[in-house]
């Protein structure tokens, strides 16, 4: 299995998305580097819009991501409710 890896700038907004991965990927790997966090998981991670807007406390939209996204690595499938990253 490969590594799909997933890194966001290091701002209020980011820790919230990463708050929910963290719940929703427990296998995930969280590493703060200056100004950005980098999180990879074995072959697929999920972002999933209702546990960011609980983390949040507001409606999120999926595509608010990209004000943040830094880089990404493995196939992505964005929906509605989630953006999937894997290798499968």
């Amino acid at each position: 299995m490969s590594k799909v890896y997933l890194a966001l700038q290091d701002n209020d907004m980011s820790r919230y998305i990463v708050q929910a991965v963290e719940e929703d990927n427990p296998e995930v790997t969280v590493t703060y580097q200056p100004a950005m966090i980098r999180m990879e998981c074995e072959d697929r991670l999920v972002i999933n819009r209702e546990t960011v807007e609980e983390k949040l406390g507001r409606e999120w939209d999926v595509q608010e991501l990209q004000l943040s996204l830094v880089t990404l690595g493995g196939n992505v499938e964005e929906e509605e409710d989630s953006l999937t990253l894997s290798w499968s």
